[in-house]
């Protein structure tokens, strides 16, 4: 990478905090700041005194062919801390009519698991998955409605679940091709690259806590509770850092790369296309009694209810509706909410009515992603901008993937990259 010049990261979500590893680990001068009191953004982890346990605060799920998110974990020293499931297996219930699956895959790129009734999707033959491959020749215009038949065992049991989970929109919103990148990474490769990645101790043991210490045993600069306000410019870029207690200012070799969400990049980027607001994420939480949720599925499908997944970890069980803008839980008062809520995910898990948690909790994210259709996905900016010192990382940034814990950290990558090139070399980019 290159010489002596400070590279300030602005936002110390997943996507700022990949930057600074990166920039740290190749002996780049880095200075985070972040508006919150905390790291880690949409993923982190946090007390919650009600539940009497530390929580995430969304459900982010990592499969094994997430690349850059494992590279990310691997050089930050954590890479433990997620636990691979013993394979790619995806058990789903439907609670309208009681019956249960699981896709199970083999771990090869040759997809045996398709000739076994007992590990597809019901009612499906292995011709009709072949339906998926159409999302490679997307228009850049189509929905993954338009392109896949809507209806039918395949649709209803795994492509619907499936597509609202990965761009948390309905497949008649969602970008087609934005959902063929993820496939393609993951699933489309074989159960080696699609087994589910857990974390038993929290998004923020796994994600958050290792890249702080990372960055303070290099020597980093972590700013908390400091928001940025401004930009200054001259001479095509960025030549001071405004913020609300300090104006810091930059000289000839500094950097910097803004890893914030659309709503925060606007005012700071007048006249910059960005995507829409998208869907938003209910979660609940429920804390069961000790033992009770043990040897229960660590993740678990659900159709014909509210809920849409259930994932349970220690002896909390959480639910997750993604586009939860569309249900009729999200405007709900919690106290109406959680009995629902938790009815579904008891009978998903097969307890017994007399079950009850002892705590439960909402969390709803009402911008938990950008928006992800076809027009949100053309109007997202590339990591580089027509200032020659500034860039941008963020999921809702241009990596062809998703909103998702990949595509931030993956941004993160680029805009590293990006910021650590020599000087001559970003001007040749701006001529």
């Amino acid at each position: 990478m290159r010489r002596a010049g400070t590279v300030h990261v602005v936002g110390a979500g997943l996507a700022g905090l990949s930057a600074a590893v990166r920039l740290a680990a190749a002996g780049v001068p880095v200075a985070l700041c972040e508006s919150a009191g905390q790291a880690g953004g949409r993923c982190r982890s946090y007390h919650d005194a009600r539940l009497g346990c530390e929580i995430d605060n969304g459900n982010h799920l990592v499969l094994s062919g997430n690349r850059s998110a494992l590279g990310y974990l691997r050089l930050v020293g954590a890479e433990d801390a997620l636990v691979a499931q013993p394979a790619a297996r995806f058990p789903f219930v439907d609670l309208g009519s009681g019956a249960r699956w699981s896709v199970a895959m083999n771990d090869g790129p040759v997809p045996f698991w398709l000739a076994r009734a007992s590990t597809r999707v019901p009612g499906t033959r292995p011709a009709d998955y072949a339906a998926l491959l159409r999302l490679a020749r997307a228009s850049v215009h189509a929905t993954v409605a338009d392109v896949l038949r809507p209806g039918g065992p395949l649709w209803r049991g795994f492509v619907e679940p499936m597509c609202v989970a990965v761009m948390n929109a309905p497949p008649a919103r969602a970008s087609a091709r934005l959902l063929w990148a993820a496939l393609a990474e993951t699933f489309l490769r074989g159960g080696r690259f699609a087994r589910p990645m857990l974390a038993p101790r929290g998004l923020g043991s796994a994600f958050v806590e290792p890249a702080l210490a990372f960055l303070r045993g290099r020597g980093a600069e972590l700013r908390f509770n400091t928001g940025l306000r401004g930009l200054e410019t001259a001479g095509g870029q960025v030549t001071a850092l405004a913020f609300a207690d300090a104006r810091v200012a930059l000289g000839p070799a500094d950097r910097v790369i803004l890893a914030l969400p659309p709503a925060r990049l606007a005012p700071l980027l007048p006249g910059l296309r960005l995507p829409g607001e998208g869907g938003a994420i209910l979660n609940a939480h429920f804390r069961l009694a000790p033992g009770v949720a043990a040897g229960l599925a660590p993740i678990l499908g659900v159709l014909s209810a509210n809920v849409q997944w259930v994932f349970t970890r220690g002896d909390i069980v959480s639910i997750t509706i993604s586009a939860a803008e569309e249900s009729p839980l999200m405007a709900a008062p919690e106290h109406d909410a959680l009995p629902t809520l938790w009815d579904e995910a008891r009978r998903a898990l097969g307890l017994p009515a007399t079950c009850a948690p002892e705590a439960a909790r909402i969390v709803k994210e009402k911008r938990a992603t950008a928006d992800q259709s076809p027009e949100g996905a053309a109007a997202r900016p590339a990591a580089r901008t027509p200032l020659a010192n500034l860039f941008l990382a963020g999921d809702a940034i241009d990596t062809g993937l998703p909103a998702t814990i990949e595509a931030a950290i993956r941004s993160g990558e680029t805009a590293a990259r990006l910021a650590a090139a020599p000087v001559r070399e970003l001007e040749a980019t701006h001529d």
